[in-house]
């Protein structure tokens, strides 16, 4: 049963361990025909064939997969990855609905925090995908490693990022967009980009970092390094 908040200090907040995030989109989109939002940025194809790039991996899994994304690579132009998925150049800001194709399921993964309205984002899903799952996954303000990195005058963010998203802001979001039901749960960081860029030691060392923070994160699941959003019925 979702956990009604009171947005006090001190309650205490309901949340399991952390899980993988890939695997858990993965196995909500098997068989299913996936809209998949954002799913197309500069590492996409660093991440190819690692495990690590989300749309690849739903691809594996899926009926089909519908990419939309604004990176100016896909401009007058379109990437198919696999027989069974394609990216468009698109704004998602400005999204409509595609003709010839009706998903089960939408996922926006790594997306709303580059967004600068995300509610309103979110009410146009639910005004043309009502009745639809979707899931968002995005980075943690709460998160261990950036709590971390701040002790030593250090950030992780990228560069359009617009804003940090905790448990209870996802929370609003969701009472905002006029969804009846949802779970937030956590998911473990991953070091992709830092480990495909190193060789040897320090790659080695790359890793070793990431269990450290992983076993952190299960023992304090609130400090995990992201947070998924999943609305069963939109």
């Amino acid at each position: 049963m979702m956990q009604t908040l009171e947005y006090t200090p001190l309650e205490k907040i309901e949340i399991g361990r952390p899980v993988d995030r890939i695997a858990f989109v993965t196995s909500n989109c098997a068989g299913k025909n996936v809209l998949d939002l954002g799913c197309y940025d500069e590492t996409a194809l660093m991440k190819k064939s690692s495990g690590m790039w989300l749309h690849e991996q739903i691809a594996k899994a899926a009926k089909y997969v519908y990419g939309i994304d604004n990176s100016i690579s896909l401009k007058d132009k379109q990437h198919s990855f696999s027989p069974n998925s394609k990216i468009v150049f698109g704004d998602v800001i400005e999204l409509k609905k595609i003709d010839d194709f009706d998903p089960d399921i939408i996922i926006a993964g790594e997306l709303i925090e580059h967004l600068p309205n995300a509610p309103d984002f979110l009410k146009k899903i639910k005004s043309l995908y009502s009745g639809k799952q979707l899931i968002c996954t995005t980075v943690n303000a709460s998160s261990f490693s950036n709590s971390f990195l701040s002790l030593i005058k250090r950030e992780s963010c990228h560069k359009d990022h617009l804003q940090v998203y905790s448990f209870k802001t996802i929370n609003t979001l969701c009472r905002l967009a006029g969804f009846e039901s949802w779970e937030i749960l956590t998911y473990h960081v991953n070091f992709t980009e830092m480990i495909l860029a190193s060789k040897g030691f320090k790659r080695l060392i790359v890793k070793a970092a990431e269990k450290v923070v992983n076993i952190m994160e299960w023992m304090f699941p609130l400090a995990s390094g992201g947070l998924i959003m999943n609305v069963k019925k939109i």
